[in-house]
Formats: C-alpha cells, structure tokens, sequence
C-alpha cells in the first residue's frame, strides 16, 4: 500500500472488474452504502449529544453523504434503474462487530471503525475511477475518494481528541491488523465493501 493509505492490503483487482462488470449492481449498492453512512452520522451524534465538536462533524458528515446518497440516484435513475431494498453488508458487519461494549472503548471502536469503513471507501473509490473511462462519472469517483479520505482523517482526529495518542494508534493498528484479514477472506461482490 501506499503512504496515502493507512491500509495493509489493497483491495485484490479482481474486485474491481466485478464492480465493472456489474456496475448496475455496484450503483445500488453504493446508493445504500452512502444513506448508511449518513444514518450511522445521525446516530453517533445522536449517542453523543455532550460532545459539541463531535456533534458538528457528524452532523456536517450525514449531509454531505446524502448528498453523494443524492448523486447516485441520478446515476441509478439516469440507467433507467430503481433502488432495491437495503441488504446486509458483510464487511460493514464484521467490522462492527469488533466494536467493544466498554463505555470508553465503545466511542473510541466506533470512531475508529468507522475510520476503517472510510479509508477502504477512498480505496475502492479511486480504484473504480481509474477504471472508468473518462467523463462526469469518473470525476464522480475521483470526487468521492477525496471525501472518504478526508472522513477517514476526519474520523481519526476526534479519536486523538477524545483518547491518548498511544491509545488510538494502538487500537488502529490492531483494526487495521484485522480489516486486512477480513478483505482478503471475504467474497468478491459488485459492491462497495
């Protein structure tokens, strides 16, 4: 990987030519991947009302994911395609279920989890914008993959405003250790994660 990326493995080629393949499907997919990650926004600010940063980024972070959630339903409608019901995100549900319930680690794991979700986002983002040919849809791609970056980061400085650096750099380490096993055991689908 990169130094742009705090990844430990990039995701495998193969995964890109099945969302090229299949890019109906990765559409659908990433317009319900986008209004999770607004929800999950809403729900963090929510969980946390006494933190005024934190409640100002995340509320700053559902808007502009609805608004990308908006993007692509010009995409999918503009294909002549409909949303289809919400379905179970494997890497989004392994990766939460490294959450720990301990009051203090639980806002550090879901800070950090969310960091993960983010930086594979920007990963797979660039990925497919270099794949597509040029026009308003690569620039599309390329857009997105800066904004995943910047929540990613975004996600990590309120970890170190809220716990010791030693702490979040350990935990980061680790759930960065297992998101890398978990990407390379999951099956490959035409889908963001």
């Amino acid at each position: 990987m990169t130094a742009a990326t705090p990844l430990h493995c990039a995701s495998p080629s193969a995964w890109v030519d099945c969302v090229i393949e299949r890019f109906d499907q990765f559409l659908l997919d990433h317009a319900a991947a986008e209004k999770k990650a607004a929800g999950m926004a809403l729900s963090m600010l929510s969980h946390y009302p006494d933190r005024a940063r934190l409640v100002t980024a995340m509320s700053e972070l559902a808007a502009e994911e609805m608004v990308h959630f908006r993007e692509v339903v010009k995409l999918i409608q503009e294909r002549g395609l409909q949303l289809a019901a919400d379905e179970k995100d494997p890497y989004v549900n392994e990766v939460r279920s490294w959450i720990r319930q301990g009051s203090k680690e639980y806002l550090l794991d879901r800070l950090l989890t969310g960091a993960v979700i983010e930086a594979r986002g920007a990963e797979r983002f660039k990925l497919i914008a270099d794949a597509l040919s040029s026009g308003s849809v690569r620039r599309f791609y390329q857009s997105l993959a800066r904004s995943e970056a910047r929540h990613y980061e975004l996600f990590l400085d309120l970890a170190a405003e809220y716990f010791p650096s030693e702490t979040v750099e350990s935990r980061w380490q680790e759930l960065l250790a297992a998101e890398s096993h978990c990407i390379q055991t999951l099956p490959i689908r035409a889908a963001l994660h």
